[in-house]
């Protein structure tokens, strides 16, 4: 299972999305989730609207480890495509994707060759974009809506799956690892987690036969 640190690896609110959480993650071998928005003509990452202070998308990419390690883009703008995907290949990042874009837009990142993870939650159980995505990111908002075979089914259908996990909207974790376990070690597989080193010892300590 590939682990993404939400907004990098932070200890404390203050330093989410900022460089000290990213590096913290690279360096301990996690994948990172991170959203990008325009700015005056560049690419930055921010959550929210930006001031024009942030750290670019171009800087990110450049930390050590960044390209070597999954991310996952959180698109808040439309009309980045293709300063994206510029982005991505002059870095040699080749395990991203992108989500959470319009439908028009998530097209032409499919265009690009930036590869598209369609949203399922209990708002969207279904995606038209699922037959063009590479993958799902599964979501649930308010609480569990989707059965573990879910993950199974898709999976077998040749899309990587990322699973949000619960506490990103405040709620435990505890069920939904122990309902990953048997497919953690399946290579599309990805977590989504604001927990990564407590997810890492979680997945890294089930027994043979469950992974």
């Amino acid at each position: 299972m590939r682990l993404l640190a939400h907004r990098g690896w932070w200890t404390t609110s203050a330093e989410k999305n900022l460089e000290v959480a990213f590096r913290r993650a690279f360096d301990a071998g996690f994948g990172v989730e991170t959203d990008v928005r325009d700015c005056a003509g560049a690419l930055v990452i921010s959550h929210d609207m930006p001031t024009g202070r942030e750290l670019t998308l171009d800087a990110f990419l450049e930390l050590p480890g960044a390209a070597a390690r999954p991310l996952a883009i959180n698109v808040k703008a439309d009309g980045m495509a293709g300063n994206v995907a510029r982005a991505l290949q002059e870095a040699g990042a080749r395990d991203a994707f992108v989500f959470d874009m319009s439908v028009p837009d998530a097209l032409s990142y499919v265009q690009a060759r930036v590869p598209v993870y369609a949203r399922l939650s209990e708002y969207e159980p279904e995606s038209a974009l699922l037959d063009h995505a590479a993958g799902v990111w599964l979501d649930a908002f308010h609480g569990p809506w989707w059965a573990p075979e879910l993950v199974g089914s898709l999976l077998a259908r040749g899309k990587a799956v990322c699973v949000v996990s619960p506490e990103l909207h405040r709620r435990a974790f505890d069920a939904l690892w122990h309902s990953l376990e048997p497919w953690a070690a399946h290579p599309g597989l990805a977590l989504c987690t604001d927990h990564p080193d407590s997810a890492r010892a979680f997945f890294d300590g089930l027994q043979p036969s469950a992974r």
